[in-house]
């Protein structure tokens, strides 16, 4: 706590609880609101705690498997989120300390949260250091969130047991903090009082959040995995091991630090002999224990230009390291595949629907120099003739009726540098073959409506599902166009020729979706694995991908999937349809005590499967009356 006497602080809180009657025995708040007027309170702070959500699941991310878990209260201290590990979280459930109970002083006595509610300051307790003796397994670390105006309107708070116990905790609860702050000011700022889920996560993968850490002469301590994608080399990591190899003026940081205490500034950096500006929030920590000081530092690299930015938007996510197979011809398809990716020979990709032609179209764009360029894929045959070329080549204003004012700028100018991917290419136009035909030979495009040629440096990889030999004898397809795209050919086998990857898939998907939905994975019989493999799979590996999730959505293996439609359910309202009292809450009531007992009473597990959120459950729980 700058310029403030840690222990003074916390003894005046133990007078004032003994004067407010608070027992040292009291295990729950004295103040716990109902639904109403929690839902009341969630609707005000809606901003600060969709905001904050980011930033406390980062910060369990960071701690994950050490116990921890981490709070959000209004400025008045009532509890408006609670995460984390699930061991802890559940004792810390037990104790009430859930959404709508109060943390402050003279519901619960004195915690890092009500000190901070009292002094507006941060603050780290251990043990003895609470009042009430069931919080003297915890340490907790509390930081102020204020607005714009210097008021306090909530407080983050990381909780765990005391045996770890670290002053590095409280740093990085401060710089979430700060960076909360920082976010609802840009907020308030672009006056966003209302924005969505959505939205936040784009301004926040637009401003990413760097933390450090450091010893008052500069040696870094720790970093998240922000810090290294900012930070770091090309493998993301963080080779630094001193604040002086990575903030130019450093010294002058640090004389600013020890002089006035926070910092907030446009900085230069100089990783890894590269340089480019960042905003620089720091803070210095004070351990009372050791009279030691650490220094907190948040990063924001500022925004490009406008025009790097936009082509940005057009990017390559998938590498081949992502490309997942064990099946020996698939993974020489895949060395040849990685041999064939830097040169600016044009590449055709063949293979059946669902085989994952993009996925090796963007891995070799990866694997290439033209990695940093953009990537841009168009679908042939998804779009009318009567735009293909406009899409591909652009137009000038004027050119045709209904045409944009200024025009437009077509695929190959967009993917300048980079590479383009031409998918269903047999479905293209033979009028648009020839014209294809002179960018391949000249490297020369033309917007429709002007006679100005433009010169264009792009790679093209384009990918069929058709025989193109059959269309060419078919005439319709170039034979000309056909030899020209087929100076690279790249066959991929359909999933029926690459039973031995069947399993590996499955696995990976099943990992995959289960997580991104929020659901348990579902474990598939070894017998029922032999006919998955056995089957031919028509739809290739996007057909497997979305067996895959129908089996973790509905939570149930398809008995006859492959002779279809019929699935093996366990019975799950077996009693309720035959019941006379068909009024939808018994109906909620008796299929929330069905989960509950299913998952053995565990609210993380149960939540899950319901599709909800913990908090959600809880406050359903309280509704029914449902005992665990």
């Amino acid at each position: 706590m700058n310029g403030i006497d840690y222990k003074h602080v916390i003894e005046l809180s133990h007078e004032r609880c003994r004067k407010l009657n608070i027992k040292e025995d009291q295990v729950f708040s004295s103040k716990i609101i109902n639904e109403a007027e929690l839902q009341k309170r969630f609707a005000d702070k809606r901003s600060m705690i969709l905001t904050a959500a980011p930033y406390m699941e980062q910060l369990i991310n960071f701690v994950r498997g050490h116990n921890f878990f981490a709070l959000l209260t209004d400025g008045e201290g009532c509890i408006l989120n609670a995460i984390g590990d699930e061991k802890i979280l559940s004792e810390a459930f037990d104790l009430k300390m859930i959404p709508g109970a109060f943390m402050n002083e003279e519901s619960i006595g004195t915690n890092a949260m009500a000190i901070v509610i009292k002094t507006g300051e941060p603050v780290q307790l251990s043990g003895k250091d609470h009042f009430i003796k069931a919080y003297h397994r915890w340490t907790c670390s509390g930081a102020p969130i204020k607005d714009h105006h210097g008021n306090l309107i909530g407080v983050l708070d990381l909780t765990g047991y005391t045996e770890h116990v670290h002053p590095h905790t409280l740093g990085m609860v401060i710089a979430a903090s700060n960076a909360i702050e920082e976010m609802i000011r840009v907020k308030e700022f672009n006056n966003l009082q209302d924005i969505n889920n959505k939205h936040i996560n784009t301004i926040f993968n637009t401003m990413p959040v760097a933390i450090v850490t450091s010893d008052i002469n500069g040696r870094i301590k720790i970093h998240n995995n922000k810090a290294m994608e900012l930070l770091g080399n090309k493998g993301n990591q963080l080779k630094a091991k001193d604040m002086g190899e990575i903030i130019e003026e450093w010294d002058r940081i640090k004389k600013d630090i020890c002089q006035g205490g926070n910092i907030s500034r446009g900085i230069d950096i100089i990783a890894n002999k590269n340089r480019f500006s960042c905003r620089l929030i720091a803070n210095p920590i004070y351990n009372s224990v050791d009279d030691d000081v650490e220094i907190v530092y948040v990063f924001e690299r500022i925004e490009k230009e406008k025009k790097e930015r936009k082509k940005n938007e057009y990017q390559a996510y998938y590498t081949f390291d992502k490309i997942i197979g064990k099946d020996e011809n698939f993974l020489k398809i895949v060395e040849y595949a990685k041999k064939i990716s830097d040169g600016k020979s044009t590449i055709l990709i063949m293979g059946e629907s669902g085989t994952g032609k993009e996925v090796f179209a963007q891995a070799i764009h990866n694997f290439s120099k033209r990695m940093d360029g953009p990537f841009l894929a168009l679908n042939c045959g998804a779009i009318p003739t009567q735009l293909i070329e406009s899409e591909l080549f652009g137009y000038e204003e004027g050119a045709y009726t209904g045409a944009k004012k200024g025009g437009n700028i077509g695929k190959f100018e967009l993917a300048s540098g980079g590479t383009i991917m031409l998918d269903e290419i047999g479905e293209m136009p033979m009028d648009m073959q020839t014209k294809l035909l002179r960018v391949l030979q000249e490297g020369i495009i033309t917007r429709i409506g002007s006679a100005k040629p433009i010169s264009v440096d792009v790679r093209i990889i384009a990918s069929t599902n058709k025989d193109l030999k059959e269309e060419v004898k078919l005439g319709r397809f170039r034979k000309d166009l056909y030899y020209r795209l087929n100076v690279l050919p790249l066959f991929l086998p359909p999933l029926s020729q690459r039973k031995d990857d069947i399993q590996l898939l499955t696995d990976y998907f099943m990992k995959n979706i289960a997580e991104n939905l929020g659901k348990k994975e579902i474990e598939i019989p070894e017998e029922y694995l032999k006919t998955m493999i056995d089957y031919d799979w028509p739809g290739n590996i996007r057909e497997l991908e979305n067996f895959v999730e129908l089996v973790v959505c509905t939570e149930s293996i398809p008995c006859g999937y492959f002779g279809h439609e019929r699935y093996c359910y366990e019975g799950l309202y077996e009693g309720i349809i035959q019941s006379s009292d068909m009024n939808l809450d018994n109906m909620e009531k008796v299929h929330l005590k069905k989960v509950l007992k299913k998952h053995n009473g565990n609210i993380t597990h149960s939540a899950a499967a319901l599709g909800i959120r913990r908090n959600t459950l809880y406050g359903k729980i309280k509704k029914y009356n449902i005992k665990l």
